[in-house]
């Protein structure tokens, strides 16, 4: 499929600019080159595909379907996570989400199963891993991100934890907001679907610039296995270290991954990447600020330390499996 891609890389490298065949500068440019366009052709493709479905699951939409399920807790959880993935999230819309899912009576660890999947699996990292690794480990990273989801939400709810939810939240009515929803022709999803992706590309780009940018020198002048002796699956620790790292890091998951994708030339293990990778989405310090307000910190220290933990021992998990 980027076959052209590849020979424009090459033609612009060696013809056009006349860089010798061989040298680390000819060999950054063209991964440079080559990884940017073929980044922004996979991006705006899956973006799209996500955001048309995404059109169907409005948040109130999302809410509305997991109230009326509330009953059936673990297929609850499932159908959370699953939400997760298709609803449209952000950090700062984690707390009215928050409130709304309290307010519409559904239990606090289905709440977090949705608030957990909605930004660890997020339709910018799915289309760079994709860009960048391929199928295989695109559907790693969802059902990983998906299990992680489901799991946490079930030990938050079986730990009975409501107490720690700020008590204002419990005060506050939403109110049923789904009967404003516009009914949408195909015409208009689609037309907002191509304005979205724009959009969020015209946001994003500039971070997987940098990030290619960053990656493409990584890739001509450190030596591949330099890392492997640090981050390689024979460091028992390297998964642990790569997720306290990432906790607290905040950077758009477009500027990481590029990075994630030379850290693994360079030898660091798969399990680490991803762990390092899921740490940086799913525990971002912004989103840990936001979400203070409405819980209390023993209850948002559980949070984190249980996602935490579900994302090393996935990291270690995928360190085994796939080496």
């Amino acid at each position: 499929m980027f076959y052209p891609v590849q020979k424009f890389a090459d033609f612009v490298v060696f013809k056009l600019l006349n860089i010798r065949q061989g040298t680390k500068l000819a060999s950054a440019l063209n991964f440079f080159i080559f990884d940017t366009i073929k980044i922004f052709i996979l991006l705006f493709i899956i973006v799209f595909v996500i955001t048309f479905i995404r059109s169907y699951f409005s948040p109130e939409k999302t809410r509305s379907m997991l109230a009326r399920s509330k009953g059936k807790t673990f297929l609850t959880h499932i159908l959370a996570a699953l939400f997760g993935i298709v609803t449209p999230f952000c950090s700062c819309s984690a707390v009215p989400l928050f409130i709304g899912f309290v307010e519409a009576g559904i239990p606090l660890g289905v709440t977090f199963s949705y608030l957990i999947a909605a930004p660890m699996v997020n339709e910018v990292a799915l289309g760079l891993l994709y860009a960048n690794f391929g199928l295989k480990i695109a559907l790693i990273y969802i059902i990983s991100g998906e299990i992680i989801a489901i799991i946490s939400g079930i030990i938050i709810g079986k730990l009975g934890l409501e107490k720690y939810v700020e008590d204002y939240v419990f005060r506050i009515k939403v109110g049923n907001v789904q009967e404003f929803e516009e009914k949408k022709t195909m015409k208009m999803r689609l037309k907002e679907t191509l304005n979205f992706t724009l959009e969020l590309i015209k946001k994003v780009w500039v971070y997987v610039v940098v990030g290619i940018g960053i990656g493409a020198w990584m890739h001509g002048y450190i030596p591949a296995g330099a890392l492997a002796s640090l981050a390689g699956r024979h460091n028992p620790f390297a998964v642990f270290i790569a997720t306290l790292i990432g906790i607290p890091l905040y950077s758009n998951a477009a500027g990481i991954i590029p990075l994630v994708s030379e850290f693994r030339r360079l030898g660091v293990s798969m399990g680490t990447s991803l762990a390092f990778m899921m740490s940086v989405t799913a525990l971002s310090l912004p989103e840990m600020i936001l979400l203070r307000r409405v819980l209390k910190p023993k209850l948002l220290a559980v949070f984190v330390a249980i996602v935490g933990s579900g994302i090393i021992l996935t990291g270690y998990l995928f360190n085994i499996i796939l080496g």
